[in-house]
């Protein structure tokens, strides 16, 4: 069974983690998000759950209004063949949320560790970053550093990636 919201809640507590979390029509596209949630200050994300030929997965979070070229990333990244996103049972097995509902937040129910994290650089430019958590009717904001702090929590070195520059295979 995933983990909820109040038990990301809890978790980001139990870490000292201050944030913040507004309520709001579901959302599922970044179109949506800027009409709802786009007074909040600081970052706005979007979050790609990604899969290459040998069923490596990524989670890439990214600012919203980055152009994503996947060639490129699978070049960068690695990757075998073709990346393309993974599909809807695959990230409710792995992250425990459903499409629209993608976030950096939902590794904590990734139990066996089975995903890369990846952020956008510009994610630090601001100080705070807006994440969906577990749930796409929420928003729920945080400082980017504790965005960071949570993931190493959670056992994970996200490989950081400037999106705002073209991606080379370096």
């Amino acid at each position: 069974m995933p983990k909820t919201d109040q038990d990301l809640y809890q978790r980001l507590a139990a870490l000292g983690i201050d944030h913040k979390t507004t309520e709001h029509a579901p959302v599922f596209t970044v179109e949506e998000s800027q009409q709802l949630c786009g007074q909040l200050d600081g970052a706005h994300i979007k979050n790609l759950f990604l899969r290459d030929r040998k069923k490596r997965m990524w989670l890439c979070t990214v600012l919203e209004d980055r152009e994503i070229d996947l060639k490129a990333l699978r070049k960068r990244l690695g990757a075998q063949g073709s990346l393309s996103f993974g599909a809807p049972d695959l990230l409710m097995e792995v992250l425990g949320v459903i499409p629209g509902s993608v976030t950096p937040l939902a590794v904590v129910n990734d139990t066996e560790r089975q995903v890369t994290v990846v952020l956008d650089d510009g994610l630090f430019e601001e100080d705070l970053v807006n994440c969906h958590p577990l749930r796409n009717d929420r928003t729920t904001t945080l400082r980017g550093e504790d965005l960071l702090r949570f993931l190493r929590a959670e056992s994970y070195e996200p490989e950081r990636i400037d999106f705002g520059q073209p991606l080379t295979d370096a």
